[in-house]
C-alpha cells in the first residue's frame, strides 16, 4: 500500500506546505536525509494557532495541535522529495511546548505527531524523540516540531 493510500485511509488530507516566515529552508536533503525545519500548528486557512499549553490550551488540545504540526510535516516531505514513499523511516522528532510553568506533559503533547508518523509509515513512523517546554516560542505559537527523515530512492 503506498503511503498516499495510508493517507487516504485514515482521512487525511495534505495541506499545501507552509512558506517559511524568515530567512531558512523548509528543508534540506543531506546525503540520505532529508532536515524539515520546524513548523507551528496551522488552521485551515493557514493562520498559526498561538497560545500557551496548561493555560490557553489543555494537553488534549495541544496534542491534537502536534498532529496538525506532523500533517504539515509531511506536507514539506512529499514537496521535497516527490512521494512520501520515498520515506525510508522517520528518524528524529524533536518537538516543543510553550507551556505554563507548571505544565510537566510535554511528552504526551508531542505523541500527537508522533502517534501520526506510526500511524502512516507503521514501524519506520517510530523514531528516537525530544519533547521539551519552552518559556516561549517564535510568534507565540504552542508547539513547534522539527523532523528528519531517512530517504531513498
Amino acid at each position: 500500500m503506498s503511503i498516499a493510500d495510508r493517507l487516504r485511509d485514515l482521512g487525511i488530507e495534505l495541506p499545501q506546505p507552509p512558506v517559511p516566515v524568515a530567512r531558512f529552508l523548509p528543508s534540506v536533503q543531506a546525503g540520505g536525509l532529508l532536515f524539515l525545519s520546524g513548523l507551528a500548528p496551522l488552521d485551515e486557512n493557514g493562520k498559526a494557532y498561538t497560545g500557551v499549553v496548561g493555560r490557553d490550551f489543555s494537553a488534549e488540545q495541544a496534542q491534537h495541535l502536534a498532529r496538525l504540526v506532523g500533517i504539515n510535516l509531511l506536507a514539506v516531505a512529499k514537496a521535497s522529495l516527490g512521494s512520501l514513499d520515498r520515506v525510508a523511516r522517520v528518524v528524529k522528532v524533536f518537538g516543543m511546548v510553550n507551556a505554563a510553568p507548571e505544565f510537566t506533559r510535554h511528552p504526551f503533547v508531542i505523541d500527537g505527531c508522533s502517534n501520526l508518523f506510526f500511524d502512516v509509515f507503521g514501524d519506520a513512523g517510530m523514531h528516537a524523540r525530544t519533547a521539551m517546554g519552552a518559556g516561549s516560542l517564535p510568534g507565540g505559537i504552542p508547539v513547534e516540531i522539527e523532523t528528519v527523515l531517512e530517504v531513498g530512492p
